[in-house]
């Protein structure tokens, strides 16, 4: 596992094949870094489903409110909702979508981000300040190219936790 120098602004993903570790990035994206730690902390993540995964693209979760494995989730709606709290602004940066980064996912609407997010596969600059960048893996980015592909996979992978390190 990477060393973790920001607890509090790093997230542990607990993946079918081990943990992802991400390095959230609140100098660049604050309101973006926050709602991923409330939603974490709260549990809200933890059993969601990989509802869309593309090779050699990305995979995407975080529909809190389609995606639940356990409370049994809908693949039909799976990435059309979010959470409770209010979307959040676009927060475009000159960071560009590299392999490995994460990215709030949103509707056409720039400012309609919620909870759902996505990992690239691979360097994805065609959505350069396009998609707000708020996260990095820094280390267990085996186990995102792991997640079973599929829009939405017939048998979906899911984060079994998701946490805050300075929770841990």
């Amino acid at each position: 596992m990477a060393e973790i120098t920001d607890p509090e602004n790093t997230i542990i993903m607990t993946l079918k094949g081990g943990d992802v570790v991400i390095a959230l990035l609140p100098d660049v994206a604050p309101k973006h870094v926050e709602r991923m730690k409330t939603l974490a902390r709260s549990g809200a993540y933890d059993n969601v489903v990989f509802h869309r995964v593309i090779e050699g693209f990305m995979a995407q979760s975080g529909d809190v409110a389609n995606g639940n494995a356990e409370r049994g989730f809908n693949l039909r709606r799976a990435g059309t909702g979010g959470s409770e709290l209010p979307d959040l602004p676009a927060e475009f940066s000159k960071l560009p979508h590299d392999r490995g980064t994460l990215g709030a996912a949103r509707s056409m609407n720039p400012n309609s981000a919620n909870s759902q997010f996505f990992i690239n596969f691979a360097d994805n600059h065609f959505l350069n300040g396009q998609y707000t960048v708020y996260g990095r893996v820094i280390s267990g980015m085996e186990h995102v190219d792991a997640i079973v592909r599929g829009e939405p996979p017939a048998n979906p992978d899911r984060m079994i936790r998701v946490r805050v390190a300075s929770d841990a």
